[in-house]
């Protein structure tokens, strides 16, 4: 293909502008001077390759107001990448255009870096510079690797707690986070939430604004949200891997379709605003930009010889839930033939990853619980029809897909529930085979359903009913794993409080998998 001054600009970052030497469009502001601080919303990187990443930020003096502060014009973001926190090594620069089409985000996609070792980089724009943040490259394709540890983390709702977590996230250093989504929560701002057995609840902090429809909606949600300084720490710490699960567009939505029956063509105007606004605030390549009503999410990141990373969407290719999405109601529609989680064209590709990768673990990292839990003690038997056990085919299709490929060693990361749980993967959990196919991890909120108990006496009698789910918690915090070539640990970490700042952190379980032995699963 042509390569035209129009195609290398589409790339928004400074290798296209400055390698080749072209002008900035007309309305550029190439020395601004700003009213407040124009980096109030952070700084993050993400979608790490061996030799770079993207690095993110989004102007935004008054972040909160229509306009966030910033004119209908083009502004020059400066950006910096060093080996060292100090930036007396300084190895890559550039300039960029933070555009009024894209919120005045910047989305450079770095490169030329050495592999499997750690960056800081940061942003300057006018007098104005950002925080500095640490970024780590991939190792190089089939290296040999001793060990990778990594961050699990999503479902963070402002208004029912502070982000402590994402504080003691940063502070751990992970080469890399995987927020499985629930980035922010589209609905309107509420002082008091349902809190289950807890009974009414008073949010600790309100969101601004009413229900999310339109791209203004959802921009200044993100910017509430990421004007919070723990969540900036956390992505200041490692490069993150974005997916998203329901809410950064509507709850519990699956293709074109809502859970409020809007005529889709209705609903893709609200899809079209709600994944502007993702992209623009996530530190995403081009390659992810929406178009239109559709955004390229799922993806691979292969780590040396060690562990293949496939990304997976659970939202945007899926059938729509059977029986209404009704909890706690049997429903013969799960076994609808011509369901679907993945979509035709990624479940195809995830196969091809499968079938073709050499690495020692295999990892999907995805939204949605794929244990089959019956979810109500006794008869009837019922499922969460908004997990993989409401798309029985789907969820057969996939696992003996990686039982028949020899896939001794998959491990599925999981979040949406809003609480820990460890256990086997089975085609069917009520009858289980001589020994499991897989093991499954779901990671727990970092503040939605707010500060929770250590274990739920619904969830007891679930695991009673279901032999294949090993433990569970229902507090907040993240995960952490810790892969090697003969050991997969994972540490659930949660904190005793998120309604109060300065929570503490404690490792309330570690549970092992033994190489080659998915059946190993255990308490450590």
């Amino acid at each position: 293909m042509e390569t035209t001054r129009r195609t290398l600009l589409r790339g928004f970052g400074a290798a296209a502008v400055s390698a080749f030497g072209f002008l900035p469009a007309a309305r550029v502001l190439a020395a601004p001077v700003f009213r407040d601080y124009p980096f109030q919303l952070g700084v993050a990187a993400g979608d790490p390759a061996p030799d770079g990443f993207v690095i993110w930020t989004r102007l935004a003096t008054q972040p909160l107001e229509i306009d966030y502060g910033l004119p209908a014009a083009a502004i020059e973001v400066n950006w910096e990448v060093a080996a060292d926190d100090r930036f007396r090594e300084v190895v890559q620069t550039g300039t960029a255009l933070a555009r009024p089409e894209l919120g005045h985000s910047v989305h450079v996609e770095v490169g030329g870096l050495q592999p499997n070792r750690p960056y800081w980089y940061r942003f300057t724009s006018g007098r104005e510079r950002s925080l500095w943040g640490r970024a780590m490259t991939l190792p190089a394709p089939g290296q040999p690797l001793d060990r990778v540890r990594f961050g699990v983390a999503g479902c963070q709702h402002y208004e029912q707690g502070y982000y402590t977590a994402h504080r003691h996230l940063a502070a751990e250093e992970p080469d890399f986070v995987f927020c499985y989504g629930d980035y922010i929560y589209e609905g309107r701002s509420n002082r008091v939430w349902n809190g289950g057995e807890m009974g009414p609840l008073e949010n600790v902090r309100q969101y601004e604004g009413d229900e999310l429809y339109t791209l203004g909606d959802y921009r200044r949600r993100y910017a509430q949200t990421k004007m919070d300084t723990d969540l900036q720490a956390a992505h200041a710490a490692a490069p993150w891997f974005m997916t998203w699960d329901d809410h950064e567009i509507d709850n519990n939505w699956v293709g074109d379709i809502d859970q409020d029956g809007t005529p889709p063509a209705i609903f893709a105007l609200r899809k079209q605003s709600a994944m502007q606004a993702y992209y623009e605030n996530m530190p995403l390549r081009a390659s992810s930009m929406p178009a239109g009503t559709r955004m390229q999410l799922y993806r691979q990141a292969r780590y040396g010889d060690l562990l293949d990373l496939n990304l997976l969407d659970t939202r945007q290719y899926r059938s729509d839930q059977p029986c209404d999405d009704r909890w706690g109601v049997p429903c013969e529609a799960i076994d609808r033939r011509d369901a679907v989680v993945l979509g035709g064209a990624q479940e195809e590709w995830l196969m091809g990853r499968l079938r073709a990768s050499d690495a020692r673990w295999q990892v999907l990292a995805q939204q949605i619980m794929m244990m089959d839990l019956d979810r109500t003690p006794g008869d009837p038997r019922t499922e969460n029809l908004d997990s993989w056990a409401g798309y029985r085919e789907p969820r057969r299709r996939l696992l003996e897909a990686v039982r028949e490929q020899g896939r001794g060693n998959v491990v599925v990361l999981t979040g949406d529930e809003h609480q820990n749980y460890a256990g086997e993967l089975h085609v069917d959990g009520k009858a289980p085979g001589p020994r499991p196919i897989a093991t499954e991890f779901v990671a727990t909120s970092i503040t939605s359903g707010g500060n929770g108990v250590d274990q739920r006496g619904d969830t007891v009698a679930i695991q009673q009913e279901n032999p294949q789910l090993k433990w569970h918690n229902a507090q907040r915090g993240y995960v952490m794993c810790e892969v090697t070539p003969d050991l997969w640990t994972t540490k659930f970490r949660t904190i005793d409080s998120v309604t109060d700042r300065g929570g503490e952190i404690r490792t309330r379980m570690t549970m092992t998998v033994e190489n080659g032995r998915p059946e190993s699963l255990a308490e450590a």
